[in-house]
């Protein structure tokens, strides 16, 4: 069941999809419906299963990468390169909200986390270097417990 923070992430991408003069797309709605779902990220094959499971119409490969790099140049989702030489894609929240994640270097298993220590502690490096830090990752790598033992 959606949140009523997952439907105005979905209003709002659309409304901003509208005032750049892009007409509703299949692929484009059903994306927006996915990414307003959930809460961290996925490859675009993780997508395309999906869409294949849920939907009687398929929605082609081409269609997905292409409405990925609408929605990524609308500034809508953000594409992460976690170092594993495979893109991963989530929402992008527009009040700048965000968060960070773990990866095992075994199974590739993906955790977000929230940190607001570590947020401030980027405030004040970035601070004490005099620079504005409009955006940052950051990516813990390592095992999991199930890989570790």
């Amino acid at each position: 069941m959606p949140t009523q923070t997952d439907l105005e992430w979905a209003d709002y991408a659309r409304d901003v999809l509208r005032h750049s003069g892009r007409h509703r797309g299949a692929a484009r709605e059903r994306l927006i419906d996915l990414f307003s779902s959930w809460d961290c990220a996925f490859t675009a094959q993780q997508i395309e299963d999906l869409l294949r499971r849920s939907e009687e119409r398929p929605v082609g490969r081409a269609s997905i990468y292409r409405a990925l790099e609408l929605l990524s140049d609308q500034q809508l989702i953000t594409r992460l390169d976690l170092g594993d030489g495979i893109a991963r894609y989530e929402r992008a929240e527009p009040d700048g909200e965000h968060h960070h994640h773990l990866i095992c270097g075994e199974c590739g298993r993906l955790v977000a986390f929230d940190d607001p220590g570590l947020e401030r502690a980027i405030r004040r490096v970035s601070e004490r270097l005099g620079m504005r830090v409009s955006s940052h990752d950051v990516v813990l790598r390592g095992a999991c417990l199930d890989c570790e033992d």
